[in-house]
Formats: structure tokens, sequence, C-alpha cells
């Protein structure tokens, strides 16, 4: 979720303009069960870095909500997909479980499990909502809530292939070290464009988590490394 991927432009060919080395990373004692749960039992006073990326597309707002799925095997992960090619948004990005939310979604929280199940076959008898991160708004005008939950492993997944290409997981710990946070620029669409990347090397593939998914990543590493 973020630019939507076209032929004017590849987000891995826009330079990187600098990689935040100078702040440090969560540390891996703070991204085990226990740690995360009394982190959003008692949220610190803290501020997202990232709330809107510039419009793209010109219709009316649409609320949606995403579920940042945190593994927790031995080394915690984060659970992702890798959209489908053919989608009208957002086609062939990486992104979390997710969508818009419907008029028979209670919440967020209901919405982004729903989705999730309906998008890769996770049940929410795995699953434990910890919170909600702000809302982010992305250049294609969704208004996307957050919702962060841990899940214990040994789930099956059934991916929907209509939506969902890949599902995959990356180290939490990866993505809460801002030296593997790099800022791209690019003037784009009559306007300068910024956004983050986090690429991760999955073996031979690289995994480009960028846009809004990386976005909501990194106001994710500003809450837990908040106070």
């Amino acid at each position: 979720m973020s630019i939507n991927k076209s032929p004017q432009i590849d987000p891995r060919l826009v330079p990187v303009t600098h990689v935040d080395h100078h702040l440090p990373p969560v540390p891996a004692a703070h991204l085990k069960a226990d740690a995360l749960r009394a982190r959003f039992a008692s949220p610190p006073v803290w501020q997202p870095e990232l709330l809107a990326e510039k419009k793209f597309m010109d219709r009316p707002p649409k609320q949606a909500a995403v579920l940042i799925g945190i593994v927790m095997r031995p080394t915690p992960t984060v659970l992702l997909t890798q959209r489908t090619e053919h989608l009208s948004t957002h086609s062939g990005q990486i992104a979390f479980p997710g969508g818009k939310v419907d008029d028979t979604d209670h919440d967020a929280s209901a919405a982004a499990l729903r989705e999730a199940e309906e998008e890769v076959g996770l049940r929410g008898c795995n699953i434990e909502v910890l919170g909600q991160l702000p809302v982010y708004t992305t250049g294609s005008a969704f208004l996307v809530t957050p919702v962060v939950a841990l899940i214990e492993p040994g789930f099956d997944l059934l991916p929907n292939a209509d939506e969902v290409k890949e599902v995959f997981e990356v180290p939490l710990q990866f993505l809460m070290d801002p030296a593997n946070h790099r800022h791209h620029q690019v003037f784009w669409q009559g306007t300068q464009r910024h956004w983050l990347s986090m690429p991760y090397q999955d073996g031979e593939t690289e995994r480009f988590v960028w846009g809004a998914t990386a976005g909501m990543l990194r106001n994710f590493y500003r809450f837990l490394s908040a106070g």
C-alpha cells in the first residue's frame, strides 16, 4: 500500500537518500510476548512518525484495517503477504493481511481478523489482539487501522489465490532495527514523494517491504522504542 506499482516507477530503482544507522534497534527482549503485552497494557507517551502519504488517487476515503500479526516463534516474525499482480490497487506489493472495513464489522480489530481469515485462512482462535496503532492514510485514500496481535505457531494457512500470491514471515527484530530502514525520495506525478523500504533477503528471494507497510512498521518501531 503506497504508490501503486506502474510502468512509470519501480520503487526498487528509486535512490536511497539515507539509512537510519544512528537509531538504536528495539532490544530482542522487548519483542517477546510478555513484553509486548505489557507495552500495550501500559503504553508510553509517543508520537507516530508517518501518518499520511501524498494522494495519488482522487476518490472518497475508505476505512480499512490490517493485521500486524507477530508469530511467536523462538525468534518472533511478522506475517506478510505478496499481493497478486491483477489487483486494482497495490498489485504485486508486500502487505499485511487486511482490507476494507465492512458494515458488519464490529470494529477495526474484527475487520482485520475477518480479512486475515479470508485472505490467508488464519483463524481467530490462533490470535491474541494486543491493540492498535494510529490510523495511516495511504495515497490511494485508505484510512488504515493497524491491529497488532500475537499468533501462536502451528497454524495452517490457505491463501486466497485471487488476492494473495504468497504468504511469508520476516523476523520482527530485523524490522525493528532502523539500520534496515532505507529512505527513498523521487519527484513523481508533479510532487516530491518520500517513503521507506525494508528489504529482507529471504534465501534467494528479496522481500521488498516498502510504502505503507514499511510506514506502519516504522510507527510500530517508534511505539516500541519510546520511553
